[in-house]
């Protein structure tokens, strides 16, 4: 079975941040499970440095994870992480990557002196990054550029269909102001399937391999499974769930406002509003607030009460 690795637009911005950062920023990837972010970190490391580790927070042994408690040594840990992972770092010439960096606090918080060494370079990964649970025990380093991460929009996904022509000459067309005439079917066609499949890579691979969407829909709802039992983890109420799984009928009935007294009962404007900052910090939902002046300063107008 061959191995997608998909173009990403992230992928430019990271050259950038290696560029400009020269090791003095580590830099955050964050965004939703299952979106392609260890992908392209791993895609990067093997592409743009020597040599590199990858230490999966999720997989880790405590013995790896109990290397950040104390960084008195930095030289002791950089020798263990290389007779673990059997591989050698180069100075300015490797990366260190933490993947799911959210799963080991200390490892977070162990950037601004990893950095302030300067010999390395650091990437880190993380799903639920922002979450008050996830944080609230260490210091949140200064010392890192972040990056938001999204599923693949359409033009990536055509990439994946190994086609790099279609928006290029939607954006000339769109410029000049001319009609796409014929082709406007064909245009057509690729956002409807865009829509069908989705934006997340598992999903497109699953379409590349098959040509079936109904084993596609099985791999998106296998994902949205893992989001509510993430959710359930973060909020044992199953509040948050509830609040997720109720997002498509909300939008259905074409009202201008999310209506959560209906889906988990009166739970006071704190609770509601602490409910509704871990949905967003899951980086699973975009959320739209209301504004009464949709002017250039939109933020100095946004109403969260509607």
């Amino acid at each position: 079975m061959p191995k997608f690795t998909f173009k990403r637009k992230i992928y430019a911005k990271m050259l950038e941040w290696k560029s400009e950062s020269k090791g003095r920023t580590a830099l955050l990837i964050e965004g939703a499970r299952r979106i392609g972010k260890s992908t392209i970190v791993e895609e990067f490391a093997i592409r743009e440095y020597e040599t590199y580790i990858l230490i999966d927070f999720n997989k880790a042994s405590e013995e790896v994870k109990s290397l950040f408690d104390d960084l008195m040594d930095l030289d002791f840990i950089f020798l263990r992480l290389q007779a673990i992972f059997h591989k050698s770092l180069k100075s300015r010439n490797s990366v260190i990557i933490f993947d799911e960096v959210q799963k080991c606090p200390n490892a977070r918080q162990a950037i601004k002196y990893l950095v302030a060494d300067g010999r390395y370079d650091y990437i880190e990964t993380g799903s639920l990054i922002s979450i008050k649970k996830n944080t609230e025990s260490i210091t949140i380093p200064s010392e890192e550029d972040r990056l938001q991460m999204y599923p693949m929009d359409f033009e990536e996904f055509r990439w994946a269909m190994n086609d790099e022509v279609t928006i290029p000459t939607l954006s000339k067309f769109f410029e000049r102001k001319l009609p796409l005439g014929a082709a406007f079917r064909t245009t057509m066609r690729g956002l409807r399937l865009y829509a069908l499949v989705g934006g997340m890579p598992q999903a497109v691979v699953e379409y590349l391999e098959t040509n079936d969407l109904r084993k596609v829909d099985a791999i998106k709802r296998k994902i949205i499974k893992l989001y509510t039992e993430d959710f359930l983890k973060l909020d044992p109420s199953g509040n948050v769930s509830k609040l997720f799984e109720s997002i498509p009928a909300q939008l259905s009935r074409g009202a201008n406002r999310y209506v959560t007294s209906s889906i988990i009962g009166k739970v006071g404007k704190a609770g509601e509003n602490s409910l509704l900052q871990q949905l967003e910090d899951s980086k699973t939902v975009n959320v739209c607030y209301h504004c009464d002046d949709p002017n250039v300063g939109m933020a100095l107008t946004q109403n969260q009460e509607r």
